[in-house]
């Protein structure tokens, strides 16, 4: 029996979940960007007092890993960490592609068990997080950084339907719509709900996380923008 806290902070989503035994129990979320630092605290703890429980009364803290922004991998990471802490109980991990895959899943949204599923994260100009995965969340191809063209996803379009989802996925419509078996879903949104039953199963077979040594998956260095204030170098 597990009392898990759920946190998906990888894009501008801010979403806080709390799962008893893999099922929602409570959840404050918004599409909000840039609002993750004023948030997430305040959502943790509104969380937990719609459910009646207290932090003492988790088993574990689940976060998404990313791959996502930097800086809201690097909000969401710490404060589970702080909590893991503080109340030593164990961190999971949940990739935040295979989450996305989950939800549609999940939410039969597609229901051709031969279908392959791409999540997509916007990585900013034409650039996409994405992944390949089968209804069985399989991963079949691994997680990339793609500036999308005609060819970037051929050989799995060629013998499959694909389902595209995902705030990258906009991009991607005017290259791929052409194809027959590229197939866009769009009201797919990043949630801690969709963290639920993955953390669970992690938390049954116990695959936790170093907590000191973790560190998000980013994909992709960051890079600080120059200043553009005179002075500040």
């Amino acid at each position: 029996m597990g009392l898990i806290l759920l946190i998906e902070t990888a894009t501008e989503v801010c979403s806080v979940g709390l799962a008893l035994d893999g099922q929602i129990i409570s959840m404050k979320e918004t599409e909000k960007g840039n609002s993750h630092s004023a948030n997430v605290a305040v959502f943790i703890d509104e969380v937990l007092k719609q459910a009646n429980k207290s932090p003492g009364d988790l088993n574990a803290v689940a976060v998404s890993k990313g791959p996502g922004s930097y800086t809201g991998l690097r909000i969401g990471v710490s404060s589970a960490k702080g909590l893991c802490y503080g109340l030593n109980i164990p961190l999971i991990s949940i990739n935040t592609l295979k989450a996305m895959v989950y939800g549609v899943i999940h939410d039969k949204k597609v229901e051709n068990t031969g279908a392959l599923f791409c999540p997509m994260i916007d990585a900013r100009r034409m650039e996409v997080y994405s992944g390949i995965y089968d209804m069985n969340l399989n991963q079949i191809r691994e997680v990339q950084a793609n500036i999308v063209d005609e060819n970037t996803y051929t050989e799995y379009l060629l013998s499959h339907n694909v389902y595209f989802f995902g705030n990258g996925s906009d991009k991607c419509k005017d290259i791929l719509n052409n194809n027959a078996n590229a197939h866009f879903i769009t009201d797919i949104k990043l949630s801690a709900a969709n963290m639920a039953g993955l953390a669970e199963e992690k938390f049954r077979k116990e695959e936790f996380e170093d907590t000191a040594y973790f560190e998000p998956f980013y994909l992709k260095d960051f890079i600080a923008a120059k200043p553009v204030v005179k002075g500040l170098y």
